[in-house]
């Protein structure tokens, strides 16, 4: 019992989380969302030419030259000596061709996943300047990788600037970032020390082997060091201390006393230098004088900066701080707090300090009883033992503290006793020995050992003990722990969207919060920071934006659409698809049946689907199969397989054997059962689906109506609008093919599930629009894509397939990478790439983008006039100055048109090119393909490529959950990395 046995409390960390989810009506794209991602630098040594061949097929590249004037823009780009040079003559390009085993739109091609066939003869461009590419025939030759290099991570570091920034820009803004600038002393030191912490045996007895919790090794670091030793460290919870000034090394014991928020007794602490960092170097490099990052410098100043608000708010992990101060009643037992993600940037202008703020849902710190009244509602507390089940689903897992003594420590509950309080008895025992191990009554207990009257006394106590060793504790001694996050998958519709407006705020808001945040006593420069030598510019940097402009787009008909002005959005009233396809076979499975309320209208949503079709050029029939059910259709995957393959056969026997092109799917509301739908369709059957919800498609609006046809023309295999004219530093006969590369990763709770990569690429050119998708499963949480050259490789052929050459020019987008993993990209996966696709007679020239969303950078208009309505920066407006990184090739660009809250930039970081870009190339190339994303007519915030992979990455990840459930073994993690669940049908 509490107090009795101490041992027997029981402690435990939860954390919720949720993986990356998306709206499951096809009329909006899946949200974002990533799992903890880790980094890691490989085995020493330079990469800088793909696998050894014999010396006649391989050619060095010179170092390009400084003073080299850049190609004109009617001018191809400059021919790199690397790899084969292009033919003579151009080579005839089939535009919007398919394949014979899919469409090519953006959801067609083969099945997902490797390739299990043996690779087909490719066509090929002529190694050297010939009137026509090498006649299809010989197949590819693909060196592996040595013993010694394969399963090595190659470092390489990023490419360097190749100019001074961009100039094109139809106009130029003033703008202010959160970035915030630090100053420190380039001659001062920071020490960096190893601790370890070891329980010490006391009574003979050996000492405890549990785990220490990162709280637990704060509070003895803490207690290990004086007061002036203290204010001049920083520990990050685990292994290193970084100091301002020379400690003292070698073992410590550490005596906890009773009440603190671990477990009394004494700790041998530990402390051994490992490295004296010198300023002068981080100097250096931000100079551009040193070529390799200085980790551990940045890693020591990051804990500076960080150790204020870790004392003073609520840490969540190490990046994120809260406060309830100024926080958001949001009902429940539940409040909105505020708080700030704090990190260190290396940029031109020097270190600086980049500051966002978030809010998320926490528990209140209340009194137990208090928060079962207000969370699950009931006004007498008595009624609590005859809503037993409800009340332990709302506490299982919580932390409470005790108030009945003084203690820091937390008990996580995971039930409540079957007894009422009167009748719980425990075993007490003497610690001493003097008496006997006997039964005590916890009433009696509370008032002889701490003076106090249980008052609730016939209501059940909190369990907040171990399966084999109870701790019951009166309900009403205890407290909810401040801290506990609650996931906000879990609010109520009207709960969930209070809390997104309370982030998705103004920007102007936005720009005075972080101000306020930096300049507050809990924020992140107070004593400590000081004490390291460092100072802190509170105001936010000011830099110069240019707004690059928009492309003409290519519709039906020969005229080219301009854009809206200010929000670069364009209408499709009175225009037709550049390519729209007709639809002859078609089903309507409407799943809208027993609903009084959102029963479809059926014969009205067709006219309307019809008439809106016909006018962007799309000529569709009356559908075939109208098949009316209910939603609990959904229930069970065997149902939805069963339903829609009999729709399948009767629409066979009513075309007498004719190919179904779709199936347009209504239902009343969003259902789990969602993905049954999609797995069928796409893994079992071969027809592509459409969903969309009763009460929209009763409404018929001509713009949701429209955004229909948008993707029905796409999954079809048509093409809705295209970029006019060539994209930039790319000819038409280039053959250009454009990769993207995410992976999903589950949940964080979730220990077994795989995560999911996901690999697409472009199979036209030059529109560049249409998309061939790959997608396997790998080993859980791992972020390097295992597969990614074979997934390559396949891409490759599918191209070649349609177009009847391979790409000559490649550029891969690769999303969900933080800087720590750029070389595990460069090492491992583009290696991977080039010795799966390269042969003696085929070396595309390749580059290497990765695009971050995963940042807190924002940007902010000096002047509200320059912001429009909204008061964001304009589409097009790019920042490749002060902000970014001091010599590497990087850029933000805000591509899409901020309607709400503040917009957020993409980060585009170039890795690796082998295709002579230029940042203004670069930059206005890939913000014309923002224009080109299938799925609205208004540009996105991330490169087309990123986006789909996002998307085609989370549809592995609802294939992985049907997995998950038509597994007849009970085995999730065996069945979710089963291939065969990935791979579409051979007709998809």
């Amino acid at each position: 019992m509490e107090g009795g046995r101490g041992n027997n409390s029981g402690r435990g960390r939860g954390r919720g989380g949720g993986g990356r989810r998306g709206n499951y009506d096809d009329q909006q794209g899946g949200g974002r969302g990533r799992g903890n991602q880790g980094g890691g630098r490989g085995s020493e040594g330079s990469y800088h030419q793909p696998p050894a061949r014999p010396q006649s097929q391989w050619v060095s590249r010179p170092p390009p030259q400084a003073n080299q004037p850049p190609p004109q823009a009617n001018q191809p780009p400059p021919q790199p000596a690397w790899g084969y040079r292009p033919p003579a003559q151009p080579v005839p390009v089939a535009v919007g061709a398919t394949s014979g085993r899919g469409r090519g739109s953006t959801w067609t091609g083969r099945p997902w996943g490797e390739s299990s066939r043996q690779p087909n003869p490719l066509p090929s461009p002529a190694p050297a300047p010939a009137p026509a590419p090498v006649p299809v025939g010989a197949a590819a030759r693909v060196r592996s990788p040595t013993s010694s290099e394969s399963g090595k991570q190659r470092q390489i570091e990023a490419i360097r600037r190749p100019d001074h920034g961009g100039t094109l820009a139809v106009r130029k803004i003033n703008l202010v970032v959160n970035h915030f600038p630090i100053s420190f002393d380039e001659a001062g030191t920071i020490y960096h020390y190893d601790v370890d912490v070891k329980p010490v045996a006391a009574n003979g007895n050996p000492p405890a082997k549990k785990v220490l919790r990162k709280s637990d090794l704060r509070l003895i670091k803490d207690l290990a060091f004086p007061g002036a030793e203290l204010l001049r460290t920083v520990y990050d919870g685990e292994k290193n201390v970084f100091s301002a000034i020379r400690l003292g090394e070698g073992q410590y014991r550490v005596d906890v006393p009773e009440g603190e928020d671990v477990r009394s007794g004494s700790y041998m602490f530990t402390i051994k230098l490992v490295n004296e960092l010198k300023l002068s170097k981080l100097k250096d490099y931000l100079k551009g004088n040193l070529t390799h990052v200085p980790r551990d410098t940045l890693q020591g100043l990051d804990l500076v900066m960080k150790e204020n608000p870790m004392r003073a708010r609520i840490p969540m992990g190490s990046r994120s701080f809260f406060s309830a101060r100024n926080s958001a009643d949001l009902r429940g037992g539940l409040a909105a707090y505020m708080g700030f993600m704090p990190s260190l940037k290396p940029t031109e202008q020097g270190l600086s300090l980049c500051l966002d703020y978030s809010v998320l849902a926490f528990r209140k710190p209340m009194p137990v009883i208090d928060f079962l009244k207000d969370h699950v509602g009931f006004r007498e507390v008595n009624e609590i033992v005859r809503m037993t089940k409800p009340i332990i689903d709302a506490l299982r897992g919580l932390k409470v503290k005790v108030t009945h003594r003084r203690t820091n420590q937390k008990y996580t509950i995971v039930g409540l006793t079957r007894e009422t309080t009167r009748n719980v008895s425990f075993e007490f025992v003497d610690t001493e020995g003097n008496a006997p191990p006997r039964m005590v009554n916890i009433v009696d207990y509370f008032r002889d050992k701490w003076g106090k009257d249980i008052r609730y006394l016939d209501i059940p106590c909190l369990d907040v003990g171990k399966p084999n060793k109870p701790n019951a504790i009166p309900m009403e001694f205890c407290v909810l722990a401040e801290g506990q996050r609650f996931p906000k998958e879990n609010l109520d519709k009207n709960t969930a969207v209070y809390l997104k407006n309370l982030t998705l705020v103004k920007p102007w808001q936005r720009r005075d919060t972080i101000c306020d945040m930096v300049r507050a006593e809990d924020g992140s420069f107070g004593e400590i920071a000081r004490n390291f030598g460092i100072s802190l510019d509170m105001n936010m940097t000011k830099v110069g934006g240019r707004v690059i402009g928009a492309p003409e787009l290519k519709v039906g008909g020969t005229r080219p659409v301009r854009v809206d002005a200010e929000k670069c959005q364009w209408n499709l009233l009175g225009k037709t698809f550049v390519n729209p396809k007709s639809m002859d076979c078609w089903a309507l499975l409407d799943f809208t049946e027993g609903d009084r309320y959102s029963r479809l209208q059926a014969e009205a949503f067709v006219n309307n689907l019809r008439g809106r079709s016909r006018n962007l050029g799309i000529q569709m029939a009356e559908p075939d199969v109208y098949r009316l059910t209910r939603m609990n259709e959904f229930s069970s995957v065997d149902r939805i397989e069963r339903l829609l393959k009999d729709i399948v056969n009767e629409a066979s026997r009513v075309n007498k054997g004719k190919q179904l092109q779709m199936i347009v799917c209504v239902m009343t509301r969003r259902d789990p059962g969602y993905k049954y739908i999609k797995w069928i369709s796409e893994t079992q059957i071969g027809v592509v689906t459409q969903c969309c919800l009763s009460p929209a498609a009763n409404k018929g609006q001509d713009q949701y109506l429209a955004n229909l046809c948008l993707k029905i023309n796409a999954k079809l295999g048509g093409t809705n609008f295209e970029v006019s004219g060539k994209l930039t530093n790319f000819n038409p006969s280039d053959h250009v093919m454009f990769i993207g590369a995410d992976v999903n990763h589950p949940a964080p709770m979730n220990k077994e599930c795989p995560s999911i990569a996901a690999v697409v690429g472009t199979m036209n050119w030059p529109a560049a629009n249409q998309y061939a998708t790959r997608v396997s499963p790998q080993k859980h949480r791992c972020e390097t894509i295992k597969n990614f050259g074979t997934m390559c490789l396949d891409l490759v052929k599918a191209y070649a397939r349609i177009n009847k050459v391979r790409p000559r020019r490649i550029v891969l987008f690769r999303d969900g990478v933080s800087e720590g993993q750029f070389e595990m990209v460069l090492g491992q996966e583009l290696f991977d790439m080039k010795a799966a696709i390269y042969s003696d007679d085929y070396q595309p020239l390749i580059t290497v983008i990765v695009a971050q969303k995963r940042h807190q950078t924002r940007l902010f208009v000096e002047n509200k006039s320059d912001g429009g309505q909204t008061g964001n920066v304009p589409p097009g407006t790019v920042v490749d100055t002060k902000i970014v990184h001091p010599h590497d090739f990087d850029f933000y660009l805000c591509s899409h048109y901020g309607g709400i809250g503040t917009s957020k930039p993409t980060h585009y970081y170039v890795l690796f090119d082998e295709n002579g870009f230029t940042s203004d190339r670069l930059q206005k190339l890939i913000y014309d393909m923002c224009f080109t994303f299938v799925r609205c007519t208004k540009p996105v915030s991330l490169v087309p490529p990123v986006y789909y992979a996002d998307l085609v990455a989370y549809r592995g990840r609802m294939f992985q959950e049907v997995a998950m459930e038509k597994d007849p073994r009970g085995t999730s993690s065996t069945a979710s990395f089963d291939q065969s669940f990935y791979d579409l049908h051979p007709i998809c």
